[in-house]
């Protein structure tokens, strides 16, 4: 799942980034209003976090711009400003929660989580194809009695995987996908990953393989017999 923050404080956007990470997230981060709507316009997101305060753009008008255009993001409302009238407004604008600085991190994350099960919806948390399963919540992959744990990258590119079996991915929607704003990566990290979840997949004794189809990316299929 993808997640947008949108803070102009630096390091509380790069602290909510590492904790989002940490749960299994992909996410972007952005530090003023018009990087904000730019993002909204190219990337499809599960949940975008806005801070009010923003320049260029502040977050209720980012916010108006997103539901003018018709989507149905959830969006979580992060700000300093916790007067009522404040969170009214940015609850009339289209806002989904809405949470004061300063706040708690966990409850940063379980606000987070609810809103991006709402957009999911909770039959999925569990995904299936063929006979293999992957748990939304657990980070886990499974085949019959054997359950292996992924990692933070292994979930997301598994979890995409799952929600669109037989769907060839290029390398390049992968990177851009999973590890856009990493300028550090290249595309040798999408290889490697999907060589650790082949060696995962294996080790369940899954009947099912991440495909490599020549000169056009990979997709998720059933071994055949």
């Amino acid at each position: 799942m993808r997640i947008l923050i949108a803070e102009d404080e630096l390091e509380l956007a790069k602290g909510l980034k590492f904790l989002l990470e940490k749960n299994m997230f992909s996410v972007d981060t952005v530090y003023d209003g018009a990087q904000a709507l730019e993002q909204f316009k190219n990337i499809d997101y599960d949940v975008i976090v806005l801070d009010i305060m923003m320049p260029k753009v502040n977050g209720l008008e980012v916010l108006k711009a997103i539901r003018k255009a018709g989507s149905h993001v959830p969006v979580l409302m992060l700000t300093a400003k916790a007067e009522v009238e404040d969170r009214v407004a940015g609850l009339e604008a289209g806002a989904d929660d809405y949470l004061p600085k300063p706040f708690s991190t966990r409850e940063f994350i379980a606000r987070v989580k609810a809103l991006s099960r709402r957009n999911r919806g909770y039959a999925e948390l569990l995904l299936t194809f063929h006979d293999v399963k992957l748990d939304c919540n657990r980070y886990e992959l499974t085949c019959g009695s054997k359950s292996i744990r992924l990692n933070n990258k292994e979930f997301q590119l598994m979890e995409l995987f799952m929600r669109h079996p037989h769907f060839v991915f290029s390398t390049s929607h992968l990177m851009d996908k999973l590890w856009d704003q990493d300028s550090s990566a290249d595309m040798s990290v999408v290889w490697t990953y999907v060589g650790f979840i082949r060696k995962k997949l294996k080790q369940t004794g899954a009947k099912v393989e991440i495909r490599t189809a020549r000169g056009a990316g990979y997709s998720l299929e059933e071994i055949s017999c």
